[in-house]
């Protein structure tokens, strides 16, 4: 199923050329050298799913081209993204400079809202071909989304080398659509390897490297639920906590909540926590998840593929509520493997009332010896070199 990623395996870290060989298949002889600066392009935008697996490739870069050596490679880096206020401010907050791009998504909408993005495409596609003119990169990253189907695409046009990250238990639909065209595919879950077939490298899920240092934390009142809708919040997630309150008004001894609402229900949310007396931390967004995670004995959360990875890096136990809208169910997948594994609970949305909520926390915080056995099978998923194995797929690609 993987015989590429093994390939690579064998050829080991110390030698890149067998490793570019590998990648591409060419047993013809040794790669050229790499080039002194090779410039990687990240494609990333929209949402956190997509931009912090980028940073954390980017970032693995970034610090094998500062840690040196006489034959080293630098790496010059860039992103692409949109306008949206995230990428806006994660992106060049990393110190990554920031190409910006009008993209819109055709998945899952209809009507005149569809056709007027449609009539983005071509602007899309004309913005796409400037920006590798201008920069000319070595390799292309995308980790799906609308914004990489037009990059990627024509960088694969160009004949420029490109690696697809796919993080999700079940490709999503633009990364469906390019894996004829990339030339490697790095995947988080041996179930999508089988997809990409002869492209995947079962690399796991690049999260950043403060995840992996969280420690295990013991159990006891009063414990701390972390509530988390995604990088941009849960309207559903927010309005069944909310409505739950009065049945947790008895464990406010109990339990203390860290609660990311995103930006349109803060107010709201954070009101209603006042006016109940109930002890709780309210943002809109969190800029330091690996320090709240550290804090949380349960966390109750979306299943983004990055939000599934960051909680197996750092081992803790999660009640998880997929996105019914997603793409293809690829959040429900992604459940589901953590799941099967022992890591996390499934409540699916349709199912999701105060009471059930309430009764679903109760359940799992009433015993801590269940949450130290979820955080244990969710360590066991994790992969801590996943940022690197997929920096050595762009090397390879680099020297070729």
């Amino acid at each position: 199923m993987n015989t590429v990623h093994e390939r690579i395996e064998e050829a080991g870290r110390g030698d890149p050329d067998a490793a570019a060989d590998a990648v591409s298949g060419d047993k013809s002889g040794p790669a050229e050298p790499a080039p002194r600066t090779a410039r990687i392009l990240m494609v990333a935008g929209g949402t956190g799913g997509h931009i912090f697996p980028a940073l954390a490739v980017a970032e693995e870069l970034r610090t094998r081209s500062e840690r040196g050596g006489w034959n080293s490679t630098r790496y010059a880096i860039e992103f692409v993204g949109t306008r949206r206020q995230l990428e806006s401010k994660l992106i060049p907050a990393a110190g990554f400079p920031l190409r910006v791009v009008e993209a819109a998504g055709l998945k899952g909408i209809g009507g005149v809202r569809r056709l007027r993005n449609f009539l983005v495409l071509p602007y899309t596609a004309v913005k796409a071909a400037a920006i590798l003119r201008e920069f000319q990169p070595h390799v292309v990253v995308g980790v799906g989304g609308y914004v990489a189907g037009p990059v990627m695409l024509e960088a694969a046009l160009r004949d420029i080398p490109t690696v697809l990250i796919e993080p999700n238990a079940r490709p999503g639909f633009t990364n469906r659509v390019l894996a004829p065209v990339v030339r490697a595919a790095a995947v988080g879950f041996e179930e999508t390897a089988r997809f990409y077939g002869g492209k995947a490298h079962l690399t796991g899920h690049p999260v950043r490297r403060a995840f992996f240092e969280i420690p295990p934390k013991p159990h006891m009142p009063p414990f701390t639920v972390m509530i988390v809708g995604g990088s941009q919040g849960s309207r559903a997630i927010n309005q069944a906590v909310v409505a739950s309150l009065p049945i947790f008004a008895r464990e406010a001894g109990r339990i203390r909540i860290v609660h990311q609402t995103g930006e349109p229900d803060y107010n709201e949310v954070r009101k209603a926590y006042q006016e109940r007396g109930f002890l709780a931390e309210v943002h809109a967004f969190l800029e330091d998840m690996p320090g709240v995670l550290a804090q949380a004995d349960l966390v109750v959360s979306r299943a983004g593929a990055t939000a599934v990875a960051e909680l197996a890096a750092a081992g803790r136990a999660a009640l998880l509520i997929p996105f019914p809208a997603a793409t293809d169910q690829h959040q429900l997948e992604n459940a589901r493997v953590l799941e099967r594994a022992g890591a996390a609970r499934v409540l699916v949305q349709s199912e999701l009332t105060p009471e059930r909520l309430v009764r679903e926390i109760r359940g799992l915080l009433g015993v801590p010896e269940t949450l130290g056995q979820m955080e244990a099978c969710a360590r066991r998923l994790a992969r801590p070199d996943a940022a690197a194995r997929i920096a050595d797929l762009v090397e390879a690609l680099a020297r070729k």
